[in-house]
């Protein structure tokens, strides 16, 4: 379900975000409860996020090796999630920079694309990026549901990471989750009123093929 409405000549949207059950059961989440505020230029005009990105492959420097952050030692880019419910994102790897947005959310997933000194550059969903403090990201693994390009089927909750397995729910574009694991073909996802294995093609927050332990 998608509400439109108007406000001072802005269309806005807030998405209803529900897992759909064998038993027809919805869980209905406010977008902006979600993902939080994050200051006006990103409070407007949500209507398309997270529904058609498709995650991006891992940097891999020269002589096919992944690449690594120079302060962490950690492989850039990669995912980690937000530690805390309000992370300041700013224009550059100082507090001497302005604030570009605010994240209110806690355990969103981000890309961390770059390091300099206590500072990381990440990027969210919409591809936006911006400089954070390194202790307000965690390694916890999280990721959100993301529609598929060319079809507008809900993505599959397995029991089990088996390919025959049954299917025990079916998650809306958007629902948040933690990572327990991955093969590289699904992962365990865990959130609240759910637990299952999900196609990691399905996932913002792992990379294609990406191994979880």
């Amino acid at each position: 379900m998608v509400l439109l409405y108007q406000m001072a000549g802005i269309t806005q949207c807030a998405t209803g975000l529900r897992i759909v059950g064998i038993a027809h059961m919805t869980i209905g989440l406010a977008f902006s409860a979600m993902f939080g505020i994050r200051g006006l230029r990103k409070a407007l005009g949500l209507c398309a996020v997270v529904l058609a990105f498709s995650p991006g492959q891992g940097a891999q420097a020269a002589g096919g090796e992944l690449a690594t952050g120079s302060q962490s030692g950690l492989p850039v880019p990669r995912f980690v999630s937000l530690k805390s419910d309000r992370v300041n994102v700013r224009g550059g790897p100082s507090k001497d920079h302005e604030v570009v947005w605010v994240f209110a959310r806690a355990g969103l997933p981000v890309e961390i694309t770059a390091e300099f000194e206590n500072w990381r550059r990440i990027r969210d969903w919409e591809g936006a990026e911006g400089w954070v403090y390194h202790s307000l990201l965690s390694g916890r693994r999280s990721a959100f549901v993301v529609k598929r390009k060319t079809s507008e089927e809900l993505a599959p909750l397995y029991e089990t990471a088996d390919p025959d397995s049954a299917v025990k729910a079916r998650l809306e574009p958007g629902v948040l989750g933690m990572i327990k694991r991955c093969s590289g073909a699904k992962c365990h996802f865990i959130g609240e009123h759910f637990n299952g294995y999900v196609p990691q093609d399905r996932l913002w927050g792992v990379y294609p093929g990406e191994k979880i332990d």
